[in-house]
């Protein structure tokens, strides 16, 4: 387990991490209203080049929609699509904003996540949900989402902006992810990082 005594800025993904994610979730719900079977559709949906290009901001909602359409034979209403997008966000167990809360007063905390614009209105209504204001980044000192920066993890170039823009030294910098792809992005400019593959991890990190 990594010590974070010596740490000062400490940068956190959401999903996975903050708020819970089941995958598994969406790929069902699009199998349910697609041609292609269900592992057709896991190694593909939520990994192909329009969904990364999607999650830099760079497809709008609507093209988007289409292109789930036709590359994965989806018979489906926006809405529709939108819902199968978002079955994946789970809950944000309020223990994980009060850990927030209690540790902001020892580091500066980021956020920094790979999301994109319909998973972003959802986030938003759960965190409303939770707490009454539509925004996590009240937890953060600055957060940071790929479709509004145009960037994304694993690339150096979004975890550069994150370090230049608050001026922060990476080895007094800390980086919880749950994808290894993007904990190596990170570690690539000297990050220290910590690749949390339970939940109850994060408590055990700052105990």
């Amino acid at each position: 387990m990594v010590q974070t005594d010596h740490f000062k800025n400490i940068i956190f993904d959401l999903g996975g991490v903050i708020i819970n994610l089941e995958e598994e979730r969406t790929i069902k719900r699009f199998a349910a209203v697609s041609r292609l079977s269900e592992e057709a559709l896991r190694d593909q949906i939520l990994k192909f080049e329009e969904y990364k290009a999607y999650e830099k901001g760079l497809l709008s909602d609507e093209l988007f929609r289409q292109i789930i359409r036709e590359r994965f034979l989806v018979n489906a209403g926006d809405d529709e699509i939108d819902s199968c997008m978002n079955a994946m966000l789970l809950d944000i167990p309020v223990e994980r904003l009060q850990l927030l809360n209690r540790i902001s007063n020892r580091f500066k905390l980021f956020l920094l996540s790979n999301t994109n614009s319909i998973h972003f209105k959802k986030f938003s209504e759960i965190i409303g949900d939770l707490t009454g204001t539509h925004s996590i980044d009240s937890f953060f000192n600055k957060a940071y989402y790929s479709h509004k920066v145009g960037m994304r993890k694993p690339d150096k170039e979004i975890f550069e902006k994150v370090l230049s823009d608050n001026q922060l030294d990476p080895g007094s910098t800390l980086f919880i992810d749950d994808n290894e792809s993007n904990i190596e992005g990170g570690k690539s400019l000297g990050i220290s990082v910590f690749h949390l593959t339970h939940p109850s991890q994060l408590f055990d990190l700052f105990s």
